[in-house]
């Protein structure tokens, strides 16, 4: 686990609210399979480490250790895959009050198996919770992103907004990323990168986790995001808030 500094031992000593009933997970979409070390899950680890301290439960999923089937239904193996492991993911996922997205950068854009993972929260987004919601209203999101050129707020961008669409809430500020040098260099875990030293990163993975931490306090405290007037269940039912009948509904 990586080790906190004293000062962010002393935040988490002097931590204003009791996050130990909180989960989190986080989803890694490296391209790299296990035990090859990720350079994203490196700096991720900052992060976790901050909430383990807390007491909250973290789970680590590294995408491609998966058999994840491509699509956008919640089971892929009722169209035809022979095998899909996302739905067991899934349910680690909507057992998670904070959801933290984490992507190397490919060609300027979040990888390809950050594409799919989103594609794969979608497919299960229409799925509702016991107030009549989308599943995923009064969690929370973020993403980390690290890479050898830029674009990693062009990524958070990309992620950040999906997340929301699907349904989570966003925090200020719920982004974190490190950048080496433009071309080939060292990556944030190796020898003289100076990704962990980085200020600026280590500042916004700080800002980050705690404000992650702050919003799914205040989330699960109110018993989940109010529901009035975002009812899929009250809407389909006919409660249309003075909005006409789609005629092939009639």
């Amino acid at each position: 686990m990586t080790e906190l500094t004293a000062l962010e031992q002393e935040l988490c000593a002097t931590a204003p609210r009791d996050y130990s009933d909180l989960r989190a997970i986080y989803i890694n979409c490296t391209l790299k399979r296990s035990p090859e070390a990720s350079n994203t899950q490196g700096l991720a680890d900052r992060s976790i480490a901050i909430m383990r301290r807390l007491g909250v439960e973290v789970e680590t999923v590294r995408a491609v250790d998966h058999e994840i089937a491509t699509g956008v239904w919640p089971d892929m193996t009722e169209h035809g895959w022979p095998r899909d492991d996302w739905p067991a993911i899934f349910e680690q996922v909507v057992a998670a009050d904070i959801l933290v997205l984490l992507t190397p950068i490919w060609l300027g854009e979040k990888s390809s198996v950050c594409t799919q993972m989103i594609e794969r929260l979608y497919g299960n987004s229409h799925l509702l919770n016991e107030a009549g919601q989308y599943a995923y209203y009064g969690r929370v999101g973020g993403c980390i992103v690290t890479g050898n050129e830029d674009g990693a707020k062009h990524c958070a961008m990309n992620v950040l907004y999906s997340l929301q669409h699907l349904g989570y809430a966003i925090p200020p500020q719920a982004d974190s990323g490190w950048l080496g040098e433009a071309g080939p260099g060292p990556s944030y875990l190796d020898p003289g990168s100076g990704g962990p030293d980085n200020d600026f990163t280590n500042r916004n993975t700080a800002f980050l986790t705690w404000n992650l931490l702050h919003l799914a306090r205040l989330l699960k405290d109110a018993g989940g995001f109010p529901a009035h007037g975002n009812q899929r269940t009250l809407w389909d039912a006919g409660c249309r808030f003075g909005y006409p009948n789609p005629e092939h509904r009639a």
